[in-house]
């Protein structure tokens, strides 16, 4: 390959990214609903959620994937993105009434791979919840299948388990980066779901 059609190919790969980085779903919390409901109330902690994940992902380097606090117990940030995809995954898996199976073989993503399923994740699940009605939560079971074991959960350890969870490990990824020299970017705003660029 010549030099011209590397450059041009190095250049589309590149704007095909960033055009992907810009279509990723919640860089901001989208407008609240007029009135309160358990689908709606449910909608917005997982559109929280996602804000916080997008904020804490956003230009992220590979020392601060790399990053790990002293000691065994602890992962790294990548280590860290990966199981708050699983989370994500379990939650839009109950959504959609589909059960979480367990094959024991993990998917090796990349960080952009892993980001980006963890937002579509979150976003998919949210649309679900703020269309839905209350006796759906009845049939949004947690369900663990491994071979022919089988769990059942009802959607009230959704909330305590994969969501406080995942609020609480996104935490961690935005402490690790600040850890590493790369704090989130400014203007990021929790309360109002919006970001001053």
């Amino acid at each position: 390959m010549n030099k011209l059609a590397a450059i041009a190919l190095l250049l589309f790969l590149s704007f095909t990214t960033m055009a992907q980085e810009n279509d990723l779903p919640l860089k901001e919390i989208p407008p609240y609903p007029e009135s309160y409901s358990p689908g709606n109330v449910m909608a917005r902690m997982v559109e929280g959620l996602g804000y916080r994940y997008y904020w804490a992902t956003e230009g992220l380097t590979e020392k601060d994937l790399n990053y790990k606090p002293e000691g065994e117990a602890t992962r790294t940030s990548q280590e860290t993105l990966d199981h708050i995809l699983g989370l994500s995954n379990t939650l839009v898996n109950a959504t959609k009434k589909q059960p979480n199976i367990r094959s024991g073989k993990d998917e090796k993503l990349t960080f952009e791979e892993t980001r980006a399923r963890t937002l579509q994740n979150l976003k998919e699940a949210s649309e679900i919840l703020r269309n839905c009605k209350e006796k759906d939560f009845d049939e949004f079971l947690v369900v663990f299948q491994r071979g022919d074991n089988k769990s059942e959960f009802p959607f009230w350890n959704m909330i305590n388990g994969p969501v406080a969870d995942a609020i609480y490990h996104v935490g961690q990824v935005v402490t690790f980066r600040r850890s590493s020299g790369n704090p989130m970017p400014k203007g990021v705003s929790v309360f109002m779901g919006k970001t001053k660029e």
